[in-house]
């Protein structure tokens, strides 16, 4: 089991990843409010868990109003599933 906190903000998010044994697999990955910034953090959660099996992810996020609407539709376009 991953999982993966994201503090929102409007131009940048920072990220944290760790396993269900408490393993940091990042602990301070800054990516861009951009899909390019969306991708990196794709990148990272598929690389740790192995596959594209996201049932074993779990995704926090803060609401902030617009500002985490678009990484919230990337999320959800590739399979994850969100606690809203």
């Amino acid at each position: 089991m991953l999982f993966v906190g994201i503090d929102v903000a409007k131009s940048k998010h920072d990220c944290c990843i760790i396993d269900s044994d408490g393993v940091i697999i990042t602990d301070s990955l800054r990516i861009s409010n951009t899909k390019e910034g969306f991708d990196t953090l794709y990148t990272t959660i598929t690389s740790a868990l192995g596959s594209n099996d996201f049932s074993n992810v779990k995704i926090g996020l803060e609401s902030t109003g617009h500002y985490s609407t678009n990484i919230t539709n990337y999320l959800y376009s590739k399979g994850f599933v969100l606690p809203y």
